[in-house]
């Protein structure tokens, strides 16, 4: 388990010309606005290159992905730490979904779908999945809560939202089915546990059990585990309050643009502690420029 601070260079979160380099930086094809004013989901720039698929929740990708009230999520800044040239880096992430919900809504049906041999899947879940089962009105219909832990054990509900009978699995069920469907497709599964909280509690970050079912399932299902919850947090312990403030754009879930360079950077510093790391040929200068942690 990687739990050492980061060793960052200062130049690491400046953004020189992100403006006007962002559709090459971000290795993915530009898409044109919908007539919902949401721009659809990325695919490959290059289907000749290798791509690493990126799979989770708002914390990843935020809203279309374009820092909407100050809102960031890491996959964005992630695709600035290699060469667009070498590797797409494609954000399939979607906001307010669940291990599950990404599932059952149909959105790892359409990422899968864009997965070929070589490439790499790097999944983050778990902030939307300590939430209801099950919803009743009038509140939100969510609907997109799992089952803790990684067994096999489940619960059948008949969805308020979809009108559906569903069966329910655990948090670590859905992780295993995305690592196994990878697996078929000749490409390389990785997980990342959940990036914390700016939940403070005694002067550390509070860790989430979340990121251990993350460790446990990639441990079952036979994938690369990258621990960004603690990874981050010893970087926002080492940092203290007031100057991770700044660093989230509300008040404890969603970074900032900085903040997000920071958990992009963390992901860097996990795929440089593998084992073997597939990635390692793509990193362009900055992400070299991250220092590697035993």
């Amino acid at each position: 388990m990687i739990g050492h601070t980061l060793s960052l260079r200062a130049g690491l979160f400046r953004f020189p010309l992100f403006l006007v380099l962002a559709a090459f930086a971000f290795g993915q094809a530009a898409a044109p606005t919908s007539r919902s004013g949401r721009r659809p989901p990325p695919t490959p720039a290059n289907p000749a290159l290798p791509s690493l698929v990126l799979i989770g929740d708002s914390t990843v990708r935020n809203g279309s992905g374009e820092g909407a009230g100050g809102q960031w999520g890491w996959g964005e800044p992630l695709a600035d730490f290699f060469e667009a040239q070498k590797l797409n880096v494609v954000n399939r992430a979607v906001g307010g979904l669940s291990s599950r919900t990404y599932l059952t809504g149909g959105h790892w049906e359409r990422a899968l779908a864009l997965v070929k041999a070589g490439d790499v899947v790097l999944m983050q879940f778990g902030h939307n999945d300590n939430g209801a089962l099950n919803d009743e009105p009038p509140g939100p219909l969510r609907a997109r809560g799992t089952l803790k832990g990684t067994g096999d054990e489940t619960r059948e509900i008949d969805n308020v939202l979809t009108k559906q009978h569903e069966v329910v699995h655990a948090y670590g069920w859905y992780l295993k089915r995305f690592i196994a469907d990878t697996k078929a497709k000749g490409a390389t599964p990785m997980v990342c546990s959940l990036v914390p909280r700016k939940t403070w509690q005694d002067g550390k970050i509070v860790r989430e059990a979340y990121a251990d079912w993350a460790a446990d399932a990639a441990r079952q299902g036979g994938a690369d585990f990258i621990d960004l919850n603690r990874l981050v947090a010893a970087r926002y312990e080492g940092l203290g309050p007031e100057k991770v403030e700044p660093l989230f754009g509300d008040p404890h879930t969603h970074t900032s643009r900085a903040g997000a360079e920071l958990n992009a950077a963390c992901v860097v510093v996990g795929l440089k502690a593998l084992p073997a790391n597939p990635l390692a040929h793509a990193f362009s200068a900055r992400g070299r420029e991250v220092a590697a942690t035993k």
